[in-house]
């Protein structure tokens, strides 16, 4: 049987990030929300992970990416709408003929809202973090395609402290939320 179900690429991209795992019983299988299937995406070198990211959205059976880590800055969970044109370590551009900013393409209004009807304290933001998060989620945006059928692309941080359960709890909702928002697959595009 064909699966149209659209892929949500999902990442947390910090080699000890424990707060999300994708495979929540014995049996080996990633965890799914309704309507899409999960591709998880193990940490890796920012540079490695931002190729194996855009490589995974320029297939265009995958529809969207969430990328997760921790904020230093701020007590509840954040969703990041944009990034800046900047290296990994800040210290100048990126991309020397880049924008200056790429805007998150995931529907962060429908994401947030999400969150706190689930009982978690969350915002959207714009303002960046200089870590691998933001660098991640500006190599993505940049090289994606022009065009109307862009897939949606989001950043969950988690505060610092937060529990594993409740980051778990929180890139579900997140996924699910974006995942509401993507179209089945066309037949000619389906696994």
């Amino acid at each position: 049987m064909t699966d149209t179900r659209p892929g949500i690429v999902i990442c947390a991209w910090d080699a000890g990030e424990s707060g999300w795992d994708p495979v929540e019983d014995l049996s080996g299988e990633p965890w799914n929300p309704n309507g899409a299937r999960t591709v998880p995406v193990p940490s890796a070198s920012p540079e490695a992970l931002a190729s194996t990211l855009s490589a995974h959205l320029s297939d265009r059976r995958c529809r969207a990416l969430l990328l997760v880590g921790r904020t230093r800055s701020h007590e509840g969970f954040r969703l990041q709408m944009r990034a800046e044109n900047r290296s990994l370590d800040g210290a100048a551009r990126r991309d020397g003929v880049g924008p200056s900013v790429a805007r998150a393409t995931a529907p962060v209004a429908e994401m947030v809202r999400a969150l706190k009807e689930a009982g978690l304290a969350a915002d959207a933001t714009s303002e960046a973090e200089d870590d691998a998060g933001s660098y991640l989620l500006y190599s993505v945006l940049s090289s994606l395609p022009d065009g109307a059928d862009t897939p949606a692309v989001g950043l969950l941080r988690a505060p610092e402290k937060e529990s594993d359960d409740a980051v778990q709890r929180a890139v579900k909702t997140a996924a699910q939320a974006m995942a509401r928002h993507l179209a089945p697959l066309p037949r000619s595009r389906a696994i």
